[in-house]
């Protein structure tokens, strides 16, 4: 037999394939350019290209290919057969259904495949829906298989790695078809070289699977919510009418009365559950989750195309063998090795456009996805209904912690506004401001700096004010009361979710191990057996991930450390900035250096953070990767730990230094402490480092929300579709009858983003939630401008989700897992930070020890002369003198400088005055004081606060309740029913024992079938 040689097999019509003989042809159609061997049967197939006839109507023609390279067609051939057919496009929804109109597409796999050098392509539209289709196709040598070529024989250019991909893809569509889905395959797309395998999920599959995983499905028996009565009862009646033009417009959103029972499906119990409407039963949402198991516990063991011989050949079979002793080649692995390109489930339909068919896409686009109901709350379970429990649950946080910081911003505000009213009152910055004092203060750097008067510092201390005020420290109590109260709020709010979506009494189980896991496994599993070692089931210990740990360890405290350098860096630029500075001759230039140097310092500190945050990003995923975690869980959990410790060391860092260590190594006038012996450390502004900590947080925060948070989210977004629009435009130029053709669903989303997981949605808010609580003493707006921040928020991820995004895999989860203990963490150390930010940055304290220590009339006047020492010039140390002595216009002796030192006249000359002691004893006390009834106050919240609503509990009892009626209503009907048989053959054997003999000869066939009745269980 030639190499090229071609069998074309007509099987009778009368041989069935398997138990599905009756639904439409599925097989492999390969459509050669020349076929001369059977014009006849070559003509028929290639007239019915595209039709799925009855496989006992028509013969099935298997094609059995020696040479697949060989094979191709005319372009005029691919033209004539598309256009054969009438419209089938249409008939299958564009995508959504199999070429019959009737099989719903429950996922897709993409993959690439090259076309041949001579332009010819290979068209399959593959159908497989038994699995007898697995057997047939196993009869056939695979392509570029059992074919032994001869050296020197002329032979196209091979690809065996592509070959190598084809083979894995037939064996794992094969045993995908032996799980019991369908599949067709489609090459006949607008987009070149890529193909697209459709999957479908039959009853019976969606029924096993189900009971499988444990699905809650609703029952047929109904029950009454428990419904509130008496005075609650009008309340919510008015607040439904108040807040009715804010709900969305969406049947799922409504108040539910009653609601089914929901019991984990099971195939025997199949009578208890309502399947008038098999199509529905099953959402879109439940029947992609199924498949994308099947897909996760489906292997493939196909080894490395290799036409090597001996030794290689020896290995390469030890190497299959081994894999299938491992078995463990799923769809993330093929994913991962480039098998196929992409699998995800597809979208409902169109979401814009005439004509577009009503649909859960289309509705979330309108009622959710448009920032014209910003106002407006969310759809929350059609979220769940479309997308999953997982990304539902997320929505649900955000919109809960939106909400939340409505009291928040308010009480913000009139902090801020209190300070505002009370400014002209504060009777230090009115001293500071007074020019009548005449407080000549010292050089703030050395040489170029001149003797300055503390009234120019007047605007800064009356701004200090706007948020040093006597209400912040009323605003941390109530912060850190707010954060609890918020963690029990959603904890509340989660159970009603849980119950809602028939979440309780959900266990996750454990998950399949992830690829590279698997591939770790396999080539341990091999060290060992070439050793000649006995391998049992191998595991991963953590002698084998030291190094990866090792790694991680010194990784995380290089990025630590390079981001403490950065700052570094950022403060040596402050402090030579402020030196070049004020060198300026222009009086205004001096006047504005602190306020240039802070502005400019913080916008480098913005711009870095912004980059490093992407970097730290990447160098997280890649250390979790080297330590290859066994299931998608864990790696999850170890990814977001690690991102979130580089991210918050990244965003934090540059506020701790101004918060606790600015102006507190700065030394004395004529004894100062220096960087490189040159540069002078920086102190904090007269009025204290509380406003320069404000500003900082401030821009920082709205700088990272501003472009990162929604530039980049909606910027990069659109770039990569303007990108892709325009490299398709440049096809379409080039193809004018494949532009004019309406791409399938499919198509459509593969051109869209793929989903990259939930994790930067929560770190962004989780960053912001730190900014809103860490260090809210200093920066009262914060809650106003998160809030400001999340309106938008919102629409923009739901834009993205419904409009730009791939649509997800639906994951089931009962709450948002380690993020909650992220949020407890925060909200503990907010705790701690405030108390330490009032004491130390603030100057709370220092007014509350002079109020009530020193002051002669019991109030502020003569605070500012207290907090100030005396230094004489006289003392300066050689060469750091100002070289403008008379600046002022007179001959300075004594300088003031902030610090609680003894004068210059005294026998302790500048040492460290009892006053300081005083007023340290006084914040540490504070410290103490306020952290331990700030967290009683915590605890009791979340103590006081049960974490289960009692309706919601009463409603789960209730369920388990009506669950066990059900059941035991069952039993009974079983056991009445098998009464009832022995009944009746019991009386059919006596009316037969009292026929007499002549009525029995007469009537003998009416006898025999006495003891012959249907039994219907």
């Amino acid at each position: 037999m030639d190499k090229d040689e071609i069998h074309l097999r007509r099987l009778p019509a009368a041989a069935p394939w398997g138990p599905h003989a009756d639904s439409e042809f599925h097989g492999v159609d390969f459509l050669p350019e020349d076929l001369n061997e059977a014009p006849e049967e070559t003509g028929m197939r290639v007239n019915k290209k595209y039709s799925c006839l009855p496989a006992e109507e028509k013969g099935i023609h298997i094609i059995n290919i020696r040479a697949i390279e060989d094979i191709g067609y005319d372009q005029h051939e691919s033209t004539l057969l598309n256009s054969l057919s009438k419209n089938p496009d249409a008939d299958c929804k564009y995508g959504l259904y199999f070429r019959d109109g009737k099989r719903k597409v429950d996922y897709i796999l993409v993959y690439h495949y090259k076309k041949s050098s001579a332009g010819k392509t290979l068209t399959r539209r593959v159908h497989h829906n038994d699995s007898s289709a697995r057997s047939t196709k196993q009869d056939q040598p695979l392509p570029g298989k059992g074919v032994q070529l001869e050296m020197g024989e002329s032979e196209p250019h091979v690809d065996y790695h592509e070959d190598d991909k084809r083979f894995r893809r037939e064996e794992y569509e094969g045993n995908l078809v032996e799980a019991g889905l369908e599949l067709e395959r489609d090459e006949d797309t607008k987009i070149h070289g890529v193909g697209f395998v459709k999957i479908h999920a039959p009853w019976n599959v969606l029924c096993r699977e189900a009971e499988f995983l444990k699905l809650k499905m609703p029952t047929k028996k109904m029950y009454q919510i428990n419904q509130t009565h008496g005075l609650l009862k009008k309340i919510n009646s008015v607040i439904q009418k108040i807040t009715e033009p804010i709900q969305p417009k969406v049947a799922e959103h409504k108040p539910q009365t009653v609601k089914r029972l929901s019991y984990p499906f099971s195939r025997e119990k199949q009578h208890l559950f309502d399947l008038s409407d098999r199509d529905s039963f099953f959402d879109s949402k439940t029947r992609s989750t199924i498949v994308y198991e099947i897909l996760k516990r489906t292997t493939c063991t196909k080894a490395k195309y290799s036409m090597g011989k001996g030794e290689g050949r020896k290995k390469e079979t030890t190497l299959l063998n081994k894999r299938r002793k491992c078995g463990k080649y799923g769809i993330t692995s093929l994913l991962a090795n480039g098998v196929y390109s992409a699998a995800y489930p597809l979208h409902d339909g169109d979401y814009e456009g005439e004509n577009v068919e009503p649909n859960d896409r289309k509705l979330l686009c309108e009622e959710w996805a448009s920032y014209g109901v910003f106002y407006k709350y969310q759809p929350i379970d059609l979220v769940r209904k479309y997308f999953g429990e997982k990304i539902g649950l997320y929505f649900a946080w955000l919109g809960v912690y939106t909400q939340m910081l409505i009291p928040a911003s308010i009480v913000g505000i009139i902090v801020f506004l209190y300070g505002c009213a009370t400014v002209d009152e504060n009777i230090p910055s009115m001293e500071m401001c007074d020019q009548r004092n005449n407080i000549t203060m010292c050089p703030l750097c050395d040489r170029t700096c001149s003797y300055w008067k503390m009234s120019s510092a007047c605007a800064t201390a009356r701004a200090s004010h706007l948020f040093d005020n006597p209400a912040t420290v009323f605003f941390s109590v109530f912060m850190a009361l707010w954060a609890a109260t918020f963690m029990e709020h959603w904890k509340r709010k989660q159970m009603r979710l849980n119950y809602r979506w028939d979440l309780t009494g959900f266990e996750e189980e454990e998950d399949h191990p992830r690829a590279e896991y698997e591939a770790k496994v396999l080539e341990k599993s091999l060290r060992k057996e070439h050793k000649h070692k006995e391998t049992d089931k191998e595991k991963l210990t953590w002698k084998d991930r030291f190094p990866a740990y090792f790694t991680n360890f010194v990784g995380i405290i290089f990025m630590v450390g390079l981001t403490f350098a950065i700052v570094f860096g950022v403060i040596i630029y402050r402090i030579s900035t402020a030196a070049a500075l004020a060198i300026s001759s222009t009086p205004s230039g001096r006047s504005s250096v602190r306020v240039t140097v802070t502005a400019t310092a913080v916008i480098i500190n913005l711009v870095v953070i912004i980059i490093l945050d992407e970097v730290y990003g990447c160098i997280a995923r890649w250390l979790t990767q080297i330590e290859v975690p066994k299931t998608d869980k864990n790696f999850e959990e170890r990814l977001i730990f690690k991102a979130f410790l580089l991210k918050f060391v990244n965003a934090y860092t540059p506020i701790f230094y101004v918060a606790f260590f600015k102006g507190r190594f700065v030394g004395r006038p004529g004894d100062y402490v220096y960087i490189f012996h040159s540069f002078r450390m920086e102190e904090c502004a007269p009025g204290g480092c509380l406003m320069e900590l404000c500003i900082q947080l401030s821009i920082i925060m709205l700088g990272k929300q501003l472009i990162q948070n929604n530039l980049f989210e909606i910027g990069i977004p659109k770039m990569k579709k303007f990108i892709r629009y325009m490299k398709l435009k440049r096809r379409r130029s080039l193809d004018h009858e494949e532009h004019m053709k309406k791409k399938q669903r499919y198509e459509v989303d593969y051109n869209l983003e793929p989903f990259a997981g939930l994790t930067p949605e929560y770190m962004e808010m989780i960053i912001q939630f730190g900014f809103v609580t860490l260090f809210v003493a200093s920066f009262p707006l914060a809650p106003l401008f998160a809030l400001l921040n999340n309106i938008i928020e919102i629409r923009l991820d739901a834009k993205k989700f419904v409009t730009e995004l791939r649509r997800p895999v639906a994951v089931r989860a009962k709450d948002i897992g380690i993020w909650y203990n992220i949020l407890r963490g925060i909200g503990k150390l907010a705790v701690i930070i405030n108390a330490f930010v009032i004491s130390f940055t603030s100057d709370f304290i220092p007014r509350l020890v002079y109020l009530y220590m020193y002051s002669e009339n019991g109030t502020m006047h003569g605070f500012v002369n207290h907090t100030l020492s005396s230094f004489n010039v006289s003392d300066f140390q050689a060469g750091t003198a100002p070289n403008d002595p008379m600046d002022l216009g007179y001959e300075v002796q004594i300088c003031r400088y902030k610090d609680y030192r003894e004068p210059p006249w005294s026998e302790n000359k500048y040492d460290i005055s009892k006053d300081f002691w005083a007023v340290l004893a006084a914040r540490l006390a504070f410290v103490i004081v306020f952290q331990n009834l700030v967290m009683f106050m915590s605890d009791f919240v979340d103590w006081i606060i049960p974490d289960i609503p009692k309706d919601i509990s009463q409603q789960i009892h209730k369920e388990k309740v009506l669950m066990v009626e059900v059941f035991m209503r069952e039993e009974q009907g079983k056991l009445q029913m098998l009464e009832t048989w022995k009944d009746k053959d019991k009386r059919k054997g006596e009316n037969c024992n009292n026929h007499s003999p002549r009525l029995s000869r007469s009537h003998s066939g009416s006898l025999s079938s006495c003891h012959s009745y249907p039994l219907d269980v």
